[in-house]
């Protein structure tokens, strides 16, 4: 063999790296090999508007526990890094315009809350309720402030649809940066033993189903590291890594979309958490442009109803304008390409839905510069939910499918893949997260009736 290592993983993505840091850093492990041909962090991982977020519905509280346990362990890094990474606990504004929608809001959040993500607090007088700083984190208050005011809405979020009648703040919720995050514990993970290779896995080699070496092929040129553990940390590649090993794996991708404005009107301010439209959207036409769009058939789908979730956060320190926004609206599953290829009309069709949420918008369309766009896959599973452990091949794991919360579960996934790799501890949700899980008939059953969109902005 050319090399040798404990561990070699495969991605050096922010699962991957945290994957590395928490078995270089936390679990001693001294000669983990990261590989990946591209520059860390950059197919997927810096693609996200990098929120996280305790608030996360059923079924059972297993993604609020994990998510609970993740935010714990990013207020730990940011702690020991001087905040490196910006962390913020600004929130998340969930908002509709609807009275019925408005009720079952109430009736989602109360469920939430039941799962462990904090107390519902029904605000119903102006001063009990307080927005959130817009810098520091690990603040005491968690939760979720439901106003049923439209009143109290516009009073401290006038830039807001002044139709909005409800809005729920979940408090233990922000963003961060993912770059900075992610560097810094690749920096970490290299002062304590571990390497970055680059370059591209061709192949692995298995002796009686168990792990024996990593061919990686560096400018044409392939190197064997031999290892007997193998992390497969892919993204939205994973699939096609497990497959070296001869295990097929349960995922799909969804390309999602992302924009980044420059708001130099001023129209948003910069101190607001992520603010989500939760209602179907009709985009913002004119009467004259809503009838010619109408009139042809590969048009028409632009004046029609397109579902919920337009959401934008600012971005950036003293002196920013950006802003990024994210819409979810069409979700196709689609093979991993790259470049990317979004719709010519991606950017006006977010501008536009955002008008519905925040009006004063409008001063932009067709009078600004084109948007920055980006985007990423998600690699998700049926019920959105990751698949981190071992694999049916000895000496192989996986710490993937994280689906568009990557940035926010790092942490949790990082620390739960190296426990299952050394053999440390467990936490009780470990089990909800295995491939195995698909081997039970009963929870086969219950993906019958699961949403993919579970959890998911």
């Amino acid at each position: 063999m050319d090399e040798t290592a404990d561990i070699v993983i495969c991605g050096a993505g922010i699962a991957g790296i945290s994957a590395a840091y928490h078995l270089a850093v936390k679990q001693g492990v001294k000669n983990v090999v990261l590989v990946d041909e591209r520059e860390p962090l950059t197919l997927t991982s810096d693609k996200s508007t990098e929120c996280y977020r305790n608030w996360w519905p059923g079924p059972g509280d297993t993604m609020v526990r994990f998510m609970n346990h993740s935010i714990d362990l990013l207020g730990d890094l940011a702690d020991s890094s001087g905040n490196y990474f910006n962390l913020n606990q600004r929130g998340y504004i969930f908002l509709t315009a609807d009275p019925v929608h408005a009720r079952s809001m109430q009736r989602t959040a109360a469920e939430i809350a039941a799962l462990g993500a904090g107390e519902l607090r029904v605000v119903n007088k102006a001063g009990d309720y307080v927005p959130s700083p817009g810098e520091g984190y690990g603040l005491a208050l968690d939760g979720a402030d439901l106003l049923l005011s439209p009143e109290m809405i516009q009073a401290h979020y006038p830039f807001i649809n002044d139709e909005a009648q409800a809005l729920l703040h979940a408090r233990r919720c922000g963003w961060l940066s993912a770059q900075q995050m992610g560097m810094y514990m690749l920096e970490q993970a290299k002062a304590h033993g571990a390497r970055l290779v680059t370059g591209r896995v061709t192949a692995v080699s298995l002796e009686n189903n168990r792990i024996q070496a990593v061919e990686v092929e560096q400018n044409g040129t392939k190197t064997q590291i031999a290892a007997s553990a193998y992390v497969i940390a892919a993204g939205p590649l994973v699939k096609q890594a497990a497959a070296m090993i001869g295990v097929d794996l349960p995922v799909f991708n969804e390309l999602h979309g992302k924009i980044a404005f420059e708001d130099t009107q001023g129209v948003i301010p910069r101190h607001v958490p992520l603010m989500i439209w939760n209602d179907p959207v009709r985009l913002a036409w004119t009467d004259e442009e809503r009838a010619e769009l109408a009139a042809f058939d590969d048009t028409r789908w632009l004046v029609e109803e397109f579902p919920a979730g337009v959401h934008f956060r600012p971005e950036g320190g003293p002196g920013a304008q950006t802003v990024l926004a994210i819409w979810t609206y069409d979700v196709e599953v689609k093979e991993p390409t790259w470049p990317i290829d979004l719709p010519d009309e991606y950017a006006e069709i977010i501008m536009r839905g955002l008008v519905r949420m925040v009006p004063g918008l409008d001063v932009y369309l067709g009078k600004m510069a084109r948007p920055y766009i980006d985007g990423g896959y998600y690699c998700k599973t049926q019920e959105n939910r990751p698949i981190i452990g071992p694999l049916p091949v000895d000496g192989a794991y996986i710490i993937g499918a994280l689906s568009g919360y990557g940035i926010m579960a790092a942490m949790a996934a990082g620390e739960l893949l190296a426990a299952h790799v050394t053999g440390d501890a467990l936490p009780d949700y470990a089990s909800d997260f295995l491939l195995g899980r698909y081997d039970d008939p009963a929870y086969r059953a219950m993906l019958a009736d699961w949403d993919p969109t579970t959890g998911q902005l």
